[in-house]
């Protein structure tokens, strides 16, 4: 995290928006790639009959599990992407991250990868394009996929569904100051993982998902996020928060004082250490 603030500046949302976010100690998305398949019928006839896509599980993800679920071989599903008819924003550019909304699927005897993609981002497209999601993006001067990108940044930092609100209202908060992103989750994302731990080193990557060397919003989704998340995004309860980290668990701490932010990130290295104390002992 940078202790020096850019001077104020006034910015508009784009393509790349100009956002900001400050999380240190965020809770981010696990990255085993659990399938929690719904298995029907006798043990001759034991095929799924449902995939289910978790809240904040990113594309790759995704496609690991519809991998398994249709019993295919490692990475076809990725590599149908080339074949698939996908309705995604022009601002995509094809890649469905963020659009491949959690929910749970009916596999069909004869499905393809590409068939379940396609239902997964119309799911999406049906849950974001109308109200009050694309009426809330407007609103917030925002088009529909940079409020899919902010929803994916609150699903990966909010510790609990009751923090997302307050995550999306620091969001905006720095955009006004024209603060820069400085988060830990999209570093992860560049760097195709998902930890609590993240080194000098790790800030200094040439990636567009650098919120630490890059002002504004990642170039696309990190994670695909649920309704929950979305409704933050868009959404916001007033708060003049700038700073927040989880001390311990059902104890995230939101702030608009750097000093008082300060004192909670040194609670939650101590809380930390005691932890690893007690866990080798």
């Amino acid at each position: 995290m940078q202790k020096n603030t850019p001077p104020r500046s006034t910015i508009q949302l784009t393509r790349r928006g100009r956002i900001a976010l400050v999380a240190t100690g965020a809770v981010v998305v696990g990255t085993a790639v659990a399938v929690p398949l719904l298995t029907l019928g006798t043990e001759k006839d034991s095929r799924p009959t449902t995939l289910a896509v978790p809240e904040g599980w990113r594309a790759s993800q995704v496609y690991a599990a519809v991998d398994k679920a249709l019993a295919l071989p490692a990475g076809s599903t990725k590599k149908s992407l080339d074949k698939a008819v996908l309705k995604l924003p022009n601002e995509a550019e094809g890649n469905p991250e963020g659009y491949l909304f959690p929910a749970t699927y009916p596999l069909q005897e004869k499905g393809t990868p590409d068939k379940l993609l396609a239902l997964m981002v119309d799911t999406a497209n049906d849950k974001f394009n109308g109200a009050p999601i694309a009426a809330g993006a407007q609103r917030n001067a925002m088009n529909v996929y940079q409020a899919v990108t902010i929803a994916s940044i609150v699903q990966a930092e909010a510790a609990t569904r009751a923090d997302m609100g307050k995550v999306a209202r620091v969001i905006f908060n720095r955009l006004e100051r024209g603060m820069p992103l400085q988060m830990d989750s999209t570093l992860n994302y560049a760097l195709n993982r998902s930890t609590l731990r993240t080194t000098e080193s790790d800030t200094r990557i040439d990636s567009p998902y650098n919120s630490y060397q890059r002002m504004g919003l990642p170039p696309t989704p990190i994670d695909n996020p649920g309704e929950e998340a979305m409704r933050a995004a868009v959404n916001p309860p007033p708060g003049d928060w700038l700073y927040f980290v989880t001390v311990r668990p059902g104890d995230t701490r939101f702030t608009a004082d750097y000093q008082e932010h300060q004192r909670n990130v040194a609670e939650y290295n101590a809380q930390k250490k005691k932890s690893g104390a007690q866990a080798a002992g």
